[in-house]
């Protein structure tokens, strides 16, 4: 069932999203060479509990997972494509891709979001790669007004990945947030014009294209994130996005 937001949970959501984003600017700017994914994660849960809001993902057991997840924040390098777990051993390197997926918890309300960092030189490959995600997460978002349906989210990411030559992650969605990490209903990748569920005011989704520069075809490891099943680099961006009247509005930016 699709919980919709009042007006006044969407001002929470959105003072919630503010903060998000700028915890994520830090972040990004903390990925470096030689830097570990632990640190990150440490750097993640200071930031987050100085502001008075708590993490969404420590702790976390989504439907379907073994354990709880144990740390703040998900960090994939390169063909690692969500869901990867910071680690002492986890080095980043110079030419990394390094996805950083992130939610905290804000009045009650949880706020979810991606970024792709490029570390110093990457490939070419790598740089359409990023820049092809950050386009499909802007047309997905254009499409997501009152009146569309979540397969026009869905097409409109579809259609970015597969014009640009890359692939959408077979399995992997969006979804609605609020006062849980994940609601109904899903938000997939790919779609038909006009099918699926109507988009309607007070919907708060979490979109979030994930495009593989190889294949669709994904496996998942013994840490429980996901990777490219042929070794190709993988992209994600994320925003939570609420709609309104006047169409989408951004929250975590």
């Amino acid at each position: 069932m699709t919980h919709l937001k009042t007006p006044e949970e969407i001002e929470i959501m959105t003072e919630g999203g503010r903060r998000l984003a700028a915890v994520l600017r830090r972040l990004e700017e903390a990925v470096r060479p030689g830097v570990t994914t632990q640190d990150i994660d440490r750097l993640a849960y200071d930031l987050i509990t100085a502001g008075g809001d708590r993490p969404s993902f420590l702790h976390y057991r989504p439907e379907g997972a073994e354990k709880p997840y144990p740390a703040t924040i998900c960090i994939s390098l390169n063909d690692v494509i969500v869901h990867g777990t910071p680690s002492p051993d986890g080095i980043i390197r110079e030419g990394d891709l390094v996805k950083l997926d992130l939610g905290l918890i804000h009045g009650g309300f949880h706020l979810d979001a991606a970024r792709t960092v490029a570390v110093g030189k990457v490939s070419l490959e790598a740089k359409r790669l990023i820049a092809a995600t950050r386009k499909a997460l802007a047309a997905a978002v254009a499409a997501a007004r009152p009146g569309h349906t979540l397969g026009d989210i869905g097409f409109a990411v579809q259609t970015v990945a597969q014009k640009e030559g890359f692939s959408v992650a077979q399995g992997l969605t969006g979804h609605g947030i609020g006062r849980s990490l994940h609601e109904d209903p899903p938000v997939f990748n790919f779609g038909r014009p006009g099918s699926g569920e109507e988009i309607r005011e007070g919907m708060v989704l979490a979109i979030e294209p994930m495009i593989n520069a190889g294949g669709a075809a994904i496996r998942e490891r013994k840490d429980e994130s996901y990777a490219t099943r042929d070794g190709s680099l993988s992209a994600h961006f994320e925003n939570t996005v609420a709609i309104t009247k006047k169409g989408p509005r951004i929250l975590t930016e």
